[in-house]
């Protein structure tokens, strides 16, 4: 039964999004059907789709009191909206639904694990929220709370573990048929780790082990994790808050942290072995990963930061976009990403460059211009003696407005830069990450959207990701070179 308050968010969204006109959106990066989106939640593949809900104030395009909003894809391109399919409308999640994830029953239905949450009044006057985890089942439209919500609470956390942090479930099926979820927390220091849970049947669940635990290496509260196995290894997907930069990684404050080492099933413990930033770019935050029918590990992220979601204002209905969904691998031990291989099915129009040769100066090529497009430059000295200083690529170009990725051969740093794409804001524009040294070689593959760029580095070794909200019309791009560079250059036009 639909309840009055998720009734009222549906007819809200349904009417409010008549007011988004053509172009208004990202082409093909989901953002949300009307209001404010944050954190991918139950990203999964169902009954022949992909569905990717999310955290969801319909409302406002400010945070506010979170739904579950829904969209679902057969490419993961295209998406089509379905009505929100969870409100803040139970005693025990009266003050919001956060995040969780999805899975399929064997009777067919679909399980949403999710964090619901409640304000209890503090001695000093204030609210602290306690977390506990939920349940609803549904056919992939309409769900259904669980009679016996919340299924963990506070008498199933271990000594030490704080009530107020304990969210974010992520759930899993085991090869045996039974269910793991993992759901983060930390100590009242505000220590992060997170806390293994197992069920026979996803209604009844029962504390495990502490998988892993932060030990002061990685921020504070661990939110979003997500567990899964890959290429071999277990790999571990955390967004913890307030971090503190350690090199050219974890500069975000609130940022992602992707660890790669194996899982002790004996004693049900993670032990990392290696740790890298997901994303070195601005705005990205809560990764969620689904497998998809052929096997794939895809990645799909919020593209935004707390520190700058604010920032700009927008003049729509809407706000928050998700990331280009990405599969990912590991090779020598590293993370990497790369973007859909659904996306090539874009591709239209192709306008290619070999061995342009230019030096200290700034050049454009014919056909090379667009706000939708997948762009490919592999870069090299054009004189191996005297490696070049600098070469950058600006794009969303007009004669005020770029923003630019930029490669240092010298230092091996690529940095995006949006200072000069429009923004009247002194907020973060700014974010480098050290790549690979290969002697001035360089390849860059960058994802143009209406409003975001992904920046893609030697075949995925690192992504920057970085959202900007320039004038649509300004669509030119070019290329600078301090000392002499060689450039080849593929750009498709994305026709969505």
């Amino acid at each position: 039964m639909v309840s009055q308050t998720l009734r009222e968010a549906r007819n809200y969204e349904e009417i409010t999004e008549k007011k988004i006109g053509e172009g208004e959106r990202p082409a093909f990066h989901l953002s949300p059907r009307v209001g404010w989106m944050n954190d991918p939640n139950g990203f999964s593949y169902y009954n022949g789709k992909y569905h990717l809900f999310y955290q969801y104030n319909p409302y406002e395009v400010v945070w506010g009191p979170m739904h579950w909003g829904h969209a679902v894809s057969r490419d993961l391109l295209h998406w089509e909206y379905l009505p929100a399919v969870m409100a803040p409308d139970m005693p025990y999640d009266r003050n919001g639904v956060f995040s969780g994830s999805a899975v399929e029953l064997p009777d067919g239905r679909q399980m949403l694990m999710y964090t619901g949450v409640v304000k209890e009044p503090q001695a000093d006057g204030g609210f602290k929220e306690v977390q506990t985890q939920c349940i609803a089942v549904g056919d992939g439209t309409e769900y259904e709370k669980y009679p016996g919500n919340p299924v963990l609470t506070e008498k199933d956390l271990p000594a030490g573990a704080s009530r107020y942090d304990f969210r974010d479930p992520k759930i899993w099926r085991e090869t045996d048929g039974t269910y793991r979820c993992v759901v983060g927390n930390c100590t009242p220091g505000r220590d992060g780790r997170i806390l293994l849970y197992a069920s026979e049947d996803g209604f009844h669940w029962k504390f495990l082990s502490v998988l892993v635990e932060s030990r002061g290496r990685f921020g504070e509260m661990w939110e979003c994790p997500d567990f899964f196995e890959l290429d071999g290894k277990a790999v571990l997907l955390i967004s913890p808050t307030d971090m503190m930069p350690k090199g050219f990684e974890y500069h975000n404050g609130n940022g992602t942290v992707c660890q790669i080492g194996t899982l002790d099933r004996e004693k049900n413990v993670f032990i990392p072995e290696y740790d890298q930033a997901i994303d070195y770019g601005i705005d990205f935050y809560a990764p969620q990963t689904t497998l998809a029918p052929d096997g794939r590990r895809i990645m799909v992220g919020w593209m935004q930061n707390w520190d700058t979601c604010n920032a700009h204002k927008p003049k729509g209905v809407w706000t928050g976009q998700m990331t280009l969904p990405r599969e990912l691998s590991i090779r020598d031990g590293r993370l990497i990403q790369t973007p859909v291989r659904e996306l090539e099915s874009l591709w239209g129009p192709k306008t290619e460059h070999r061995n342009v040769a230019f030096a200290d100066t700034v050049i454009r090529l014919d056909g090379i211009s667009g706000r939708k497009i997948d762009m490919e430059l592999e870069i090299r000295p054009g004189d191996v003696e005297n490696i070049y200083e600098k070469f950058a690529v600006r794009f969303a170009q007009n004669e005020i407005c770029h923003t630019a990725v930029s490669f240092r051969p010298h230092e091996a740093i690529v940095k995006v830069d949006r200072k000069f794409s429009g923004s009247r804001r002194a907020i973060i524009h700014q974010r480098r990450s050290q790549v690979r040294d290969q002697g001035g070689r360089v390849k860059l593959r960058i994802i143009l959207d209406r409003f975001s760029a992904e920046v893609f580095v030697n075949d995925g070794e690192h992504v920057l990701t970085i959202t900007f909200y320039t004038d649509q019309a300004a669509d030119g791009i070019s290329f600078f070179a301090d000392g002499s560079v060689a450039m080849d250059v593929v750009k498709y036009d994305l026709m969505v």
